[in-house]
């Protein structure tokens, strides 16, 4: 079982590699478009009304959605790749595919993971059992294992994996409005704060984010505050992990740190996911309780953001703006110290070695 566990292992950072190189062009994209907006003074140059603006703003929007495709390829890749690592080329289409369906679900890295392991022993299991005769072997690895594992796999994902998330999504969603609606200001900071940390753009994450900014539109701002702070703490603290620590993370992490930290500048939170990935179940306790700090720091002290922007070009908005960047750095401080501390496989051995 052991053995086994450190294969899976070994399969979950192998995908992670892959990864990686889309974080870091999709990031940097979008960091050039969101910081050319700046420029122009608008917040929000993902929103397609900016295409009809004067000067470069449409040519920023364009290169922000160019980005958002180069990052949004990040699920699909790890699944695809921990898929290939398992049982090679055959698993790679199935591998993607399922992770191209467990973002289109929402349900985040948990389900993309799901998704590879199950499309990679799933092509393994078929191509040790199935035997055909000589003549016809050359149709397995190129017809059967890619068209009927992609089958199997995303009716797994639509029907077995995809429901559950969905049904505990409407499940969160509900509980955080009715949280938010006279309860305890500190629990439902903390609650936020923990729920947008805990699966990074999962279906716990979306529940949050997602409420928090339908409740802007009912004049309630405390859930939007406490999740606008935790969404960039996880990538800004990963990011200043790799500063501080740099002998401790191997090349591709150490480079996916710094696209991290600018991904965190501009509010964007998946530059946290190759870190997490490496070692979830330490990491997710980690991102949780800072994310969970850092809110509850800005909502306690009177911090308020009225605006669904969780970007530095954003703070300055927000009420007791102060008090809202001390919550962002003492979210972060915890993070980067989880990660020195706790978080293990960083190193060259761990992640390069996989390859």
């Amino acid at each position: 079982m052991k053995e086994f566990l450190q294969d899976m292992k070994g399969h979950i950072l192998t995908g992670v590699s892959y990864m990686i190189p889309f974080t870091i062009a999709g990031a940097v994209i979008m960091g050039i478009a969101r910081v050319g907006g700046m420029f122009y003074g608008v917040t929000d140059i993902w929103d397609a009304a900016h295409q009809a603006d004067a000067g470069l703003i449409p040519f920023f929007n364009t290169l922000d959605g160019l980005g958002g495709l180069a990052l949004n390829m990040m699920l699909p890749i790890f699944s695809g790749f921990i898929a290939f690592s398992v049982a090679d080329r055959p698993a790679l289409v199935a591998g993607i595919v399922g992770g191209l369906l467990a973002s289109n679900l929402g349900t985040g890295f948990l389900g993309a993971l799901i998704s590879g392991l199950f499309a990679g022993y799933l092509i393994k299991f078929m191509a040790e059992k199935i035997h055909l005769p000589e003549s016809a072997s050359s149709v397995l690895p190129v017809f059967i294992l890619p068209v009927f594992g992609t089958l199997f796999t995303v009716l797994f994902m639509q029907y077995v994996v995809g429901a559950p998330f969905a049904a505990i999504n409407q499940a969160l969603v509900d509980w955080v409005s009715m949280m938010s609606n006279g309860g305890n200001a500190l629990i439902l900071a903390i609650v936020i704060g923990a729920m947008v940390g805990c699966d990074l753009g999962g279906p716990v994450n979306k529940a949050a984010v997602t409420t928090a900014m339908a409740l802007l539109t009912e004049g309630l701002f405390l859930a939007n505050t406490a999740a606008q702070v935790a969404i960039i703490i996880p990538t800004l603290g990963y990011g200043v992990a790799t500063f501080i620590a740099k002998k401790k993370f191997s090349n591709e992490l150490k480079e996916a740190g710094k696209a991290s930290f600018i991904m965190g500048l501009v509010g964007i939170s998946e530059g946290a996911i190759p870190f997490t990935l490496v070692n979830p179940t330490r990491l997710m306790i980690v991102n949780m309780v800072g994310c969970a700090v850092g809110s509850a720091i800005a909502v306690m002290g009177g911090a308020v953001n009225e605006i669904p922007i969780s970007g530095c070009y954003g703070w300055l908005l927000v009420s007791n703006w102060p008090i809202y960047i001390l919550g962002i750095i003492a979210g972060t401080a915890i993070i980067a110290a989880g990660a020195i501390f706790l978080g293990k496989g960083f190193d060259e051995e761990d992640i390069d070695g996989v390859m």
